[in-house]
């Protein structure tokens, strides 16, 4: 009966992959943890719920986090000119 959660958890989470964007696949991400908690309470899963729990904070966290923060990568760069694109 509340295996849809789950699949709905699944599903949100596979989408993410579709986001061009690190901070919106993460919060989608973070999403899909929150969905899997929601299951993990419905079935009584004690070590679903923490471990999404986990998930769900450290992907909220990194797509929040300032930009300034991080170092510039390969993906940061302008592709034309090698200047950092902010």
């Amino acid at each position: 009966m509340h295996d849809w959660i789950g699949w709905v958890a699944t599903a949100t989470f596979a989408s993410s992959y579709f986001s061009k964007h690190p901070a919106t696949l993460r919060r989608i991400q973070a999403l899909a943890a929150v969905l899997w908690m929601s299951y993990g309470v419905l079935i009584h899963a004690l070590p679903v719920i923490v471990a999404n729990a986990i998930v769900a904070a450290f992907a909220i966290y990194s797509s929040f986090r300032p930009r300034w923060t991080r170092k510039a990568d390969a993906s940061d760069l302008d592709p034309a000119g090698g200047q950092e694109v902010v």
